[in-house]
């Protein structure tokens, strides 16, 4: 299966042979690429990282479209190769909030296309999964094609079908970078030179990017597992242990192998309430437990697939004995022993704790690094391991990230999106080890971490905490979400502001309600430091921005242009504003978190040598001063002419606010007069006390980001990463106004392939007919009773008096007076499809 002689030069190097490297491998191939080499330190195909140790559940439901498509992806590609057991998943409940919970899994697995989604009561659950103690729950989802992947035979195949070359017991010392791209792949059997690389090593997954002199957050963390000993009450099963692994060169414990390769014959179960997952191994049961206390691993400290499994540790009979979980008050044992009781007393014939890795956030890290031609593919399980190992091949060859079913949206997993401080070891192990904590916590909407908090603040963080601001964090900048010091403007427009009830009110306050109100009748200060500019100038500039920006950015000196930035497959990578701010100087603004690497990283790769791309992250305290009194706020700290005919919408200046120097764009992100003022960091203190000072009579208030998210939704603003991303193009996402097809730019062939085709789908804004509950991301929206759509973004209309939520639905639904339904928290709702925007459709506001 590995050939004898390693070869010293390759097109791609692909590091790793486990799921996701040889899910890479397969599918580049399969895309026509030739000259793929796959390495792995262990032997093949069982290399001793976490594939092979793995139990191999795949429950395909997430609320994240992405995840769950790439899981329905892998589910059917291994179905077909006939390594995939399709018996189908119970998720249980044992309590009221989790049964709430197991609604929403329905209605995402209706929204994202998951076939026929199912809630179960006891009773039924008990016909698919006859051991379960029916008085323990209150009843189950299930869905029907999740399953069980045998993952030595996954491997066998893709090995077997691939058009790669594979090479096992082949340790990678070091990786050859220079001038800022991969050149060579150094082994202990020898040196390739390559042109792509992909690191597929999850577990090494840190150790491999160091080695380009990459900090990625990779987190090891250990994991239990446990196989009874053959029960009567499985016996009709029968198995075949000792027989899986025959002629196979194994290392560590053969028997974990032997057990992950007998697979289950009834439905693969959850007991999230007390973190815990099971699934018959024949005639044996397989328990699986996140009930304890996070086992981190330094990532450094990894070990070799020599003569153990080093994936693989020893098992803590404590931390399944004994209650560890900070959140959990049942031990595993105790909560199996309940749920399961033929489990008790029952000895285990096999016990491991697997490694496995998790991200800050939890999500993968795919895509492009900053070295050039080296790919990551990383904190991937088995349950997307198919659809990431397909998308990524699909961007390596094609430059789109896609399934066969369209282009994917990849601003949460891409490997980019990290902010400068997550590579810190204790910071990311620390990070991790919450994540594995939350793995089956039903985590509230718009939670919030109390660790490693106040990393990034603007300069008016003192300003904002005396306001009471309420702090969200996002890429680790400290953003107020709403002020204390507004509460008095909830009195003031009592009756304008509904109340949210019940889950779909946690983490919000009415103070967000009032602070859009009062911004639509005066003025207020919206901290928007997190925001990212990037300058780009040098000899050619205006050409280059031409050719990456979908619209016609050549332009006086001194106007602002709306535009977007697209991949080669004409999908929405950013959306920006380009301010033109002299012969061969711009300035690009885009938005906070993920955006700096991801937006920047794009720009920069792509620029001549003449031309240079400065991404200013941080560089800038920028305040967005909005409402119909920011005209008469602004001239007041300024000589500068503020009128609309001496400053026109969409024109930037380079202005003074009192002593401090600024650029000002005349634009705004809520549907009211107003502006960004742009100001060196070390200014920003000055820029907000100049501003609140002179505004004090004008009854100046600040503003969170909650307000803004409810005005620019009624104003159809776009939000990258929301509305807009990879997965849609411009046409798509109604943004046609910012193409323009007498320019070339990438992805311009693209676009008007789609448009020649005709749009299938178009984005929409529709209100609820008769509630003022707001719907929430990610549930479905129907037609004819039928899912046609789902919510993309939602929030009250405090202006119209409304609940808004955007979707993308098929074009014959998109006309205004459609009727549709939105299911929310089990409940439908009546709705109507609208034109937009919804607020001052003749800009009337911002345009005087």
């Amino acid at each position: 299966m590995s050939k004898p002689e390693l070869p010293s030069q390759a097109e791609t190097v692909v590091i790793g042979a486990g799921a996701v490297g040889c899910s890479v491998a397969y599918h580049l191939t399969e895309l026509g690429a030739e000259d793929v080499v796959v390495i792995d330190q262990g032997p093949l195909p069982v290399t001793g990282g976490s594939s092979v140790h793995a139990p191999g559940i795949m429950f395909q439901t997430s609320p994240s479209k992405l995840q769950t498509k790439a899981a329905h992806y892998t589910s059917r590609l291994l179905s077909d190769a006939g390594v995939y057991d399709e018996v189908g998943g119970i998720e249980l409940a044992r309590s009221e909030e989790r049964m709430d919970f197991l609604e929403r899994r329905v209605e995402w697995a209706q929204s994202y296309g998951l076939p026929d989604p199912q809630l179960l009561s006891p009773e039924e659950v008990t016909e698919h999964l006859p051991l379960v103690n029916e008085e323990e729950i209150l009843g189950g989802y299930y869905s029907p094609t999740d399953g069980r992947v045998d993952g030595i035979a996954a491997l066998q195949w893709y090995i077997a079908n691939s058009g790669a070359d594979f090479y096992g017991n082949t340790e990678v010392t070091d990786l050859d970078v220079a001038g800022d791209r991969i050149g060579a792949v150094e082994t202990d059997r020898g040196t390739i030179d390559c042109e792509r690389c992909v690191m597929a090593t999850n577990n090494w997954g840190h150790q491999t990017a160091e080695m380009a002199d990459l900090d990625l957050p990779i987190a090891p963390v250990e994991h239990q597992y446990v196989v009874t000993e053959p029960m009567d009450e499985l016996a009709d099963a029968g198995s075949n242990v000792g027989d899986n692994t025959d002629g196979l060169l194994v290392p560590g414990n053969r028997d974990v192998q032997e057990y992950m390769s007998e697979g289950p014959h009834r439905p693969v179960g959850r007991d999230q309430d007390n973190s815990l997952y099971f699934r018959t191994h024949g005639s044996s049961l397989g328990l699986g437990s996140y009930n304890h206390e996070t086992l981190s691993v330094d990532p450094d400290a990894m070990g070799k697939n020599d003569d153990r499994q080093a994936s693989v540790r020893g098992f803590t009979r404590e931390h399944w004995e004994k209650p560890t979980h900070p959140d959990r008050e049942k031990s595993a044992k105790q909560a199996f022993d309940e749920l399961l009781p033929a489990t008790e007393g029952v000895e285990y014939e096999m016990t491991e704790n697997g490694i496995f890795v998790f991200t800050p956030d939890g999500m993968p890290a795919v895509g492009p690094t900053e070295v050039g031609g080296l790919w990551s593919a990383l904190a991937i399980w088995w349950t997307h391991s198919g659809g990431y190992g397909r998308i990524v091949a699909e961007w390596m060859e094609n430059g789109v990230p896609r399934l066969p079913s369209g282009p994917v949206d990849t601003g949460g997993v891409h490997v980019r999106r990290f902010e400068p401080h997550a590579g810190e070891k204790d910071y990311f192990v620390d990070k991790g080890a919450k994540r594995y904590q939350q793995v089956y916590s039903i985590v509230e909407p718009r939670w919030q971490p109390e660790e490693h908090r106040g990393l990034r603040t603007s300069p008016f963080y003192h300003q904002q905490t005396e306001l009471g601001a309420e702090f969200y964090q996002s890429g680790g900048w400290e953003s107020a979400q709403w002020y204390d010091s507004n509460a008095d403007l909830v009195d003031e427009y009592e009756g304008e502001i509904p109340e949210q009830d019940g889950w779909r009110g946690i983490n919000r306050s009415p103070i967000e309600g009032a602070e859009h109100l009062h911004t639509r009748e005066a003025v207020s200060m919206f901290d928007m430091t997190s925001f990212s500019s990037i300058v780009v100038e040098g000899s050619g500039a205006g050409e280059y921005l031409q050719r990456m920006c979908s619209n016609d950015v050549e332009m006086e000196t001194g106007r602002v242009r709306y535009s977007l930035l697209l991949n080669e497959g004409g999908g929405i990578l950013a959306d920006v504003t380009v301010v033109r701010l002299d012969d061969e100087k711009y300035l690009v603004t885009t938005g906070g978190g993920n955006s700096p690497g991801i937006h920047g990283g794009w720009l920069e790769e792509h620029a001549p040598e003449t031309v240079s791309v400065t991404v200013e992250e941080g560089a800038k305290s920028t305040i967005g001063l909005w409402g119909p009194k920011s005209r008469l706020l602004l001239q007041r700290v300024t000589d500068a002419d503020v009128s609309n005919d001496g400053f026109p919408y969409f024109t930037a200046k380079r202005i003074y606010v009192g002593e401090v120097p600024v650029i000002a764009l005349r634009v705004s992100y809520v549907g009211e007069l107003g502006w960004e003022l742009w100001a060196p960091t070390e200014y920003g203190q000055r820029l907000w006390e100049t501003l609140w000072e002179a505004g004090q009579d004008l009854d100046v208030r600040p503003m969170g980001g909650g307000a803004l998210e409810s005005m620019r939704l009624e104003k159809g603003y776009r939000l990258w990463g929301t509305d807009i991303d990879t997965d849609s193009n411009p046409y798509e996402a109604g943004l046609s106004f910012a193409v323009d097809l007498d320019t070339d730019f990438v992805g311009k062939a693209a676009l008007e392939a789609a448009r020649d085709a005709g749009i299938d789908d178009e984005i929409t804004p529709i209100t609820l007919d008769d509630s003022e509950d707001i719907p929430l991301s990610g549930r479905p929206v129907l037609v004819d009773g039928e899912s046609e759509g789902y919510v993309q973004a939602a929030d009250f209309g405090y202006s119209v008096g409304k609940p808004i939520a955007y979707t993308y639905l098929p074009t014959e639904y998109t006309d205004a007076g459609t009727d549709v339904q939105v299911k929310c928290e089990g409940d439908l709702y009546d709705a109507t499809v609208r034109d937009e925007p919804l607020f001052d459709p003749g800009r009337e506001k911002i345009v005087r």
